[in-house]
């Protein structure tokens, strides 16, 4: 009987101790947490809230608080998360999420920019060392020497003897004024003599400007014998490329006779787009490749360029001078070029792939902290080899953001929005409250 008492008496004491312990426990838990949420409150109080974000959507966003679909609140975006005193744009990234997305960066270096521009040309002939040769009177050809296209030719060669009565009567007068002078030498009147070297002078002038050779005029005053047909020389050295004219056909001073070039010089005319042109200079070396000689390479120089575009292609064209000894460069073949551009000296420079173009505008991301990007526009220059030259808007030795820059432009983007949208909520929130105190002020 007692020891069923003293243990009821235990027990009863034990459940009390408990509940006792466990509304302790609960009170302090309570009083705790409503300490951490107050100062929690107190601490968001403080802060101004810029937006509302959805958390299952952070491109969704809502000036006023908000709930989505599932009934899930909107998560409010406060100044300090968004660097209030920043420029607008400019976002901020967490370290890791810096690193899962592949943030890299470079910096804005100095350095000299090369480049090769790459065209496809054709050969031509060097036209400063063309010749068309036509007669300079009417006449028949009495014999061909050289009647082969594609025969080579050396300066002063015979090509051909022509017949011409022009030319015949010309001779005659020549000899006539010789035997005159000859005659009239020992004349007591000066005049007489200088008319008589004058007329020889002249006879002897007209065969020059007949193209009769030097050296059948000398013959003639030598042997003083009329010659049927006199001779036609090439004034260049080169290849014969057409021939116009055959033994016994009449020809006039419209009738090309011979088509002549020199092939040891020739001219590639390239086709050069307009973006590439500000690259070209006179004297610049090119390279040459062709299909039909592999491997070998032609080195030459830039001599001119065309001041005019091909209104069908676009481009400009670019004459390309290049020694021929050989004669592998041959008319109307294509060929590769190669043109190495003047290099651009101190030229402020940073990676193509860090430049995001969007409409007229292009920007940058310079790194402004640890996970801090802002957004710059820059103009830039000329690209050569992955690298692109600014000329205004970046600063030697800052660092912009090669990859991942399109998620940071959408997040930039994003935020500069959401920023002009609380622009426009809060100054008609500030007009009525200026509003209203005018009222209030004026009840007074």
């Amino acid at each position: 009987m007692n020891k069923t008492i003293l243990s009821t008496v235990v027990l009863t004491l034990a459940v009390g101790v408990g509940i006792g312990y466990g509304v302790s426990v609960y009170t302090s838990s309570k009083m705790e947490k409503t300490d951490t949420t107050s100062e929690s409150t107190s601490q968001e109080k403080t802060k101004k809230i810029l937006f509302y974000r959805n958390a299952m959507n952070p491109a969704v966003t809502s000036p006023v608080p908000a709930k989505d679909s599932m009934g899930m609140d909107y998560v409010p975006v406060y100044a300090d998360d968004d660097g209030d005193n920043d420029k607008a744009g400019t976002v901020k990234i967490d370290p890791t999420i810096v690193q899962n997305i592949g943030v890299r960066t470079a910096k804005v270096k100095i350095e000299a920019l090369s480049k090769v521009v790459r065209a496809v040309g054709r050969v031509d002939f060097d036209e400063e060392k063309m010749a068309r040769l036509h007669p300079k009177t009417k006449g028949w050809i009495e014999q061909i020497f050289i009647d082969k296209v594609g025969q080579t030719v050396k300066k002063d060669d015979i090509l051909m003897s022509i017949y011409s009565p022009q030319l015949v009567s010309t001779q005659e007068e020549y000899l006539l004024a010789l035997k005159n002078v000859k005659a009239l030498s020992r004349s007591p009147f000066k005049d007489v003599r200088e008319g008589a070297k004058r007329l020889v002078q002249s006879a002897r002038e007209r065969l020059i400007l007949l193209d009769v050779p030097e050296h059948q005029i000398k013959e003639l005053e030598k042997s003083r014998k009329i010659k049927k047909s006199l001779h036609i020389h090439t004034p260049v050295a080169g290849t014969v490329l057409r021939i116009g004219a055959r033994k016994g056909q009449h020809v006039t001073p419209q009738t090309e006779l011979y088509m002549i070039a020199d092939l040891n010089t020739v001219w590639i005319i390239a086709e050069i787009y307009e973006y590439e042109l500000p690259w070209i200079r006179t004297g610049d070396s090119a390279e040459v490749t062709l299909i039909s000689v592999p491997g070998k390479v032609f080195k030459g120089t830039v001599d001119y360029i065309y001041p005019y575009a091909e209104a069908k292609t676009r481009t400009t064209k670019v004459r390309l001078v290049f020694k021929n000894d050989d004669l592998r460069l041959r008319p109307d073949m294509f060929a590769e070029v190669n043109i190495h551009v003047q290099n651009q000296k101190d030229a402020l420079v940073i990676p193509s792939e860090a430049v995001i173009r969007s409409g007229n505008e292009t920007q940058v991301f310079v790194v402004k902290g640890a996970g801090k990007y802002e957004p710059r526009l820059v103009k830039i220059g000329i690209e050569s080899a992955g690298k692109v030259s600014i000329l205004s808007g970046l600063k030697e030795g800052e660092e912009v953001v090669t990859s991942a820059q399109f998620l940071i432009d959408s997040e930039s983007k994003l935020r500069e929005a959401t920023a002009k949208m609380m622009d426009i909520v809060t100054v008609p929130k500030k007009m009525k409250m200026d509003k209203n105190n005018s009222k209030e002020m004026k009840n007074d």
